[in-house]
This record gives C-alpha cells, sequence and structure tokens, in this order.
C-alpha cells in the first residue's frame, strides 16, 4: 500500500482526491501549503501530489525539498507553460485540472511504478510474464507489437504508431519509454488534433514576448519540455503544414526556434509519432509533407483492432470489468455467458475505448451479480463500420439499422448535418461550442463519421 501526500489549498478538490486514492488502496494525508506539507517529512512518504498554486510557496518549491521522493504537479489546463516549468524543474510529471479520474490514477500508478523499479523491483514491461503489463492480449498480432516494442524501445529511433482509434496507441508509447535510455526522463504526450491550429505551433515550440496579438510573455514549448527525454504526438496526421516543417528541422539538425526569435536552441528529442491515418497517401494529396513521413518512419508498429485480436477481447474485458466494479463499488460483478459471447462476437469499431464504455454501462445498469448483453448497450444489427467515409461498397449488400438504433442514428445525422451547413462560417472551437462539446469530442465524432475537417487557409507564424 503506497503513501501519498496531497497538498491542495482547496478543501472540495482535497477531499475528493483523497477518496478517490483510497478507494483504490493508497494511504493518503493532507496537506493545504508547502509549510504544511514539510512538517509531515514528505521525504517519509511515495508520492507527493501537489497543485502548483498554493498560498506562499507554490507547489514547485516541494519538488527539491521532497526529493528523491517524486512530486506530481497539478495545474489548471490554461496553465500548460506553468507544468512546462515544473517537468524542467524537476516534477516526475503533471496532470491537468479538472483532471480526468481514470487519467490520474494511470499517471500515479506509472509513477510509483517507476519509483519502484529504481528501488531493484522488476521494470514495467509490455509484453507476456510481467507482473504489471500495462497492455493485455497473447494473440499473434499483439506477440508481434511486444517483440517490436522491446527492440525498438532501445535503440533510440523515430517510431510511428498506426492503429485505429482506441487501440492504446498511447499504451505502446508509453512502453516504448519506459523500457528506453530515456525512461527517468520526461515523457510529454500531446494529441495534435485537440489543439487549435492556430496555437499548436506556439504549444510545440514556444514563443517569445510580442511574437503575435496576444503573446504577453514568452514560453516554453512542448518539444523543448522534452529535452533529454520523449516526445510523444499523437494524431500526427492532424499537424498543420507549417509546423510539419518546423518538426521536420528538430528530426534533422536537433534544432528549435521559438516563434518570433532568431536564435536556434538544441534539442535532443526522440520523437514517437501515432496516426489512424494513412500519412503516405495524405503525402500525395498535399495534406502531409513525404520528407517527414519518411523521417518519422523509421520504425513501425502496427496495432491490430479489437475485432482482430480473438480471445484478447474475453481477457481484456475482465481487467475493464474489474476496474468498472472497483470504480463503482459494484464488487461480484460478473459477466453472463450470453453477454460474453455478444463481447466476443461484437466487431468493436471503436476499440478497446468503446468496450471500456460498454462495460461501464453494463456495471451501471445491472441489476443482480450478473451483466447480460442488454445492460451493455450494443446493437444487435450489423454494426456501423468504424470508418463511413465514401466510397464504401462494403456497405452495398447491409440491412438497414435495427428500429433500436434510430435515435442514436438521428443525433449522428443532426450532428453530421449541423458540421456540414456551418463548417464554413465557424472555426472548430465555435462549432464545439455550439453543439455543446469539447473540441476534442468534436474532432472524435468526426474521425467516427467521416466527416473531413474544413482546412483553414495556411498562416505562416514563424
Amino acid at each position: 500500500m503506497s503513501r501519498i501526500l496531497i497538498v491542495e489549498d482547496e478543501a472540495i478538490i482535497r477531499s475528493a482526491l483523497k477518496r478517490l486514492l483510497e478507494r483504490h488502496d493508497h494511504r493518503v494525508s493532507e496537506a493545504g501549503s508547502v509549510a504544511e506539507a514539510l512538517a509531515l517529512e514528505p521525504q517519509g512518504f511515495d508520492l507527493v501530489i501537489s497543485d502548483l498554486r498554493l498560498p506562499g510557496e507554490p507547489g514547485t518549491e516541494l519538488i527539491a525539498r521532497a526529493a528523491p521522493v517524486p512530486v506530481l504537479i497539478m495545474t489548471s489546463y490554461a496553465s500548460m507553460r506553468s507544468a512546462v516549468e515544473a517537468l524542467k524543474l524537476g516534477a516526475v510529471d503533471y496532470v491537468a485540472k479538472p483532471f480526468d479520474h481514470d487519467e490520474l490514477l494511470e499517471t500515479v500508478a506509472r509513477v510509483l511504478h517507476r519509483q519502484a523499479s529504481q528501488q531493484g523491483e522488476p521494470p514495467d514491461i509490455a509484453e507476456p510474464g510481467g507482473t504489471r503489463q500495462p497492455m493485455i492480449g497473447n494473440c499473434p498480432a499483439m506477440q508481434v507489437v511486444y517483440t517490436r516494442i522491446r527492440k525498438a524501445a532501445p535503440a533510440d529511433v523515430t517510431v510511428l504508431i498506426q492503429g485505429e482509434s482506441g487501440t492504446g496507441k498511447e499504451l505502446v508509447a508509453r512502453a516504448l519509454h519506459q523500457q528506453s535510455r530515456r525512461a527517468q526522463a520526461p515523457l510529454v504526450c500531446v494529441n495534435c488534433a485537440a489543439i487549435p491550429e492556430t496555437l499548436i505551433e506556439s504549444e510545440l515550440f514556444g514563443h517569445e514576448k510580442g511574437a503575435f496579438t496576444g503573446a504577453s510573455a514568452a514560453r516554453t514549448g512542448l518539444v523543448e519540455a522534452a529535452d533529454g527525454g520523449t516526445l510523444f504526438l499523437d494524431e500526427i496526421g492532424e499537424l498543420p503544414l507549417d509546423a510539419q516543417a518546423r518538426l521536420l528541422r528538430v528530426l534533422q539538425e536537433g534544432e528549435i526556434r521559438k516563434i518570433g526569435s532568431v536564435e536556434t536552441r538544441h534539442v535532443d528529442v526522440r520523437l514517437i509519432a501515432a496516426t489512424h491515418r494513412d500519412l503516405q497517401s495524405l503525402s500525395k494529396t498535399g495534406e502531409f509533407r513525404l520528407d517527414l513521413y519518411y523521417r518519422l518512419n523509421v520504425m513501425q508498429i502496427d496495432l491490430p483492432a479489437l475485432r482482430e485480436r480473438e480471445d484478447d477481447i474475453l481477457e481484456i474485458a475482465d481487467v475493464l470489468l474489474e476496474k468498472a466494479c472497483r470504480r463503482h463499488e459494484r464488487d461480484g460483478l460478473r459477466l453472463s455467458r450470453a453477454a460474453r459471447r455478444t463481447i466476443r462476437d461484437y466487431p468493436w469499431p471503436g476499440n478497446v475505448r468503446e468496450l471500456e464504455n460498454a462495460l461501464e454501462r453494463g456495471v451501471i445498469l445491472a441489476e443482480g451479480h450478473l451483466i447480460h448483453p442488454d445492460d451493455l448497450g450494443l446493437a444487435p444489427a450489423t454494426p456501423l463500420p468504424s470508418k463511413p467515409a465514401p466510397p464504401a461498397p462494403a456497405l452495398a449488400g447491409q440491412a438497414e439499422p435495427e428500429s433500436g438504433e434510430d435515435e442514436d442514428l438521428s443525433l449522428e445525422d443532426y450532428f453530421q448535418h449541423f458540421v456540414l451547413e456551418h463548417q464554413d462560417q465557424m472555426s472548430e472551437t465555435e462549432l464545439a461550442q455550439k453543439l455543446g462539446i469539447s473540441r476534442k469530442c468534436l474532432w472524435e465524432r468526426r474521425q467516427r463519421l467521416g466527416i473531413p475537417r474544413k482546412k483553414s487557409p495556411r498562416r505562416s507564424t514563424g
């Protein structure tokens, strides 16, 4: 059982975080400031989780004063620059508030395990046989993935991970980092699709004060924050062309230049990229630089879709079900035989993420001790393909969806109609606000429904 010290001045957040961690078998102590934390002797804990902004001294003060205990910094999403600075000061990682519970728990588990590994315990491995493997499954396709990870991780080469959305590309990236020579340095993860085009270059490469309207102070980019470590760029196919050119220079010369600066800086960064798109095809249409594609594709890892993983599906389902039961405090729930057959036979267009959501529904809706197919909320008819973008000849002979899907389809039809009708007049942010969803959710639905994003005219910002 790990001992964790939470340093947070807002009592509501502190209490909620304590309850969450205690439900997952951690012993938790609390402090409201750096001074209170020091009085509790932070060196006696396994991990310190501290808010960045505290009354008195900032949370980053604990990085040195709690050493060698790792410090995980919490910061608001808008304070990305502060998070980068915290990493440079030695914070083991950061989480953005408001944080997702699963993401926070995963980060805590990763940090604690890394700390245990440094003290002589077996390292985290991404293949069968490890006691704390972050990836699950033994099918032939995954055996190939494990072998590629084991060989590529210590080689310090650029890796391109390809696979459908929800197949676990970030898990592969983390496994590559953890088994590399850079395991003790930062791993900086960036979803290129979740950052507006107008901000992506500033986020990645930083900018100088006054470089553009609104640049009231200089900013360190995420590439520089990953110096000495690993930079993971998820959905790199969504990266604008201007940013692609800057990234190419990082790979070719090991140099970055902030927006608005005439000086270059040297960085030592290992790049891992992931995409669900065909970058080579995108390069033929001018949407992706061919020279960057060749630079990225030194080592390629192809992740199989969940429907291609045979009996792995049920093994993964059992693990995800156990996690969902713990979250909702419903111990003892099991999948009925019919539910297991449904899970095994369903094609899972949304892959592991869709499976996790279905099991979450099952845990919430189940009555008694068994989860039945109806509780999972999966359509019994032939499922929709994961990429319904035209042309799609495979749909020609399929029957119309069952009436039970009408409501979901009507919502998707409305979404598609609204986006296509308004995307010429609205930005992605405005579209998301009108639909009442986040930009990331808007992007994910575009991918699922095959609605291409309207490309805005390119503007040079550097």
